[in-house]
């Protein structure tokens, strides 16, 4: 029996860096939501724990005992045995949550082929931030350090995102030490709600991703990538996930996505461009 888990990317259509705790760790209060595009990880009943790698972005990931995969594996069920595969579809360390992404899908699959609950919260952090919102899966107010995850009261509108990664890996620490501040305001304390892609759009365009100054300094290529994204018809707004280098542009109909992420693969071909529909709920 093989089980197969998609492992949607992670976007951060808002970041707010609030504060950093004693410990060195960075305060976050962010809107996260999920995108139709994504990794699959494969389990398969097996006497030993392996993991293969396949996919497009495959080339230079190691399968080694650090790999979030493995991890994951051994944090559900020590000693527990399974064929794992990655099918490796987004780009590496690239701000939409890949590893965190696939982290939780090895959960499920695992949590299924061996009839086990899934980890809370808690134990999900250890992973790292992002897992737990992952965990959650649906779009949702993250705060602290990925501890708070608080659902949206009703799903996100219908809209389309085009996600562009112009080839650069970010360290996401080296970014948190460019940062010039680390107590920026937080969001509003009640969201609106949000009937269709402009409202959500105006609504991220009087937010910010506190991140972004910072990851330009670092990669300027980011800032060309997110000026590539906001000039293409129908681009509500564009703006960089997580720590970078990936971008969105927020589209409020599948045509428009579509025809923006065929004109960026055609103007730049060593990006990896894809459109794919905002994951409502």
């Amino acid at each position: 029996m093989a089980i197969d888990v998609f492992a949607p990317a992670k976007i951060n259509l808002t970041l707010h860096v609030t504060g950093r705790r004693a410990d060195g760790y960075h305060l976050l209060d962010s809107l996260v939501a999920f995108a139709g595009v994504g990794d699959t990880v494969t389990a398969e009943v097996a006497d030993h724990l392996s993991l293969q790698i396949d996919g497009p972005m495959a080339a230079g990931l190691d399968a080694g005992d650090d790999n979030l995969v493995l991890r994951a594996a051994r944090l559900l069920a020590p000693g527990g045995g399974a064929a794992l595969r990655l099918t490796k579809r987004l780009p590496v360390a690239s701000g939409i949550g890949g590893g965190s992404a696939d982290a939780t899908a090895t959960l499920r699959a695992l949590a299924r082929l061996w009839s086990l609950p899934l980890p809370d919260h808690a134990r999900a952090l250890s992973l790292g931030a992002d897992v737990p919102v992952c965990l959650d899966g649906r779009p949702a107010r993250m705060r602290g350090v990925g501890e708070g995850i608080e659902p949206i009261a009703k799903p996100l509108p219908d809209a389309w995102l085009v996600l562009v990664n112009p080839g650069v890996a970010v360290s996401t620490p080296a970014v948190f030490a460019a940062l010039d501040r680390r107590d920026n305001p937080p969001m509003p304390d009640r969201l609106p709600d949000w009937p269709d892609a402009g409202s959500l759009a105006a609504f991220l365009a009087t937010q910010r991703n506190d991140m972004e100054a910072a990851a330009i300094r670092l990669q300027p290529v980011i800032a060309v990538a997110k000026e590539a994204l906001a000039a293409q018809t129908g681009c509500l707004i564009a703006r960089m996930s997580g720590s970078g280098a990936t971008c969105f542009g927020l589209f409020g109909k599948a045509a428009e996505a579509k025809h923006a992420a065929e004109a960026l693969k055609q103007d730049h071909p060593g990006w990896w461009v894809t459109p794919a529909p905002l994951l409502r709920s």
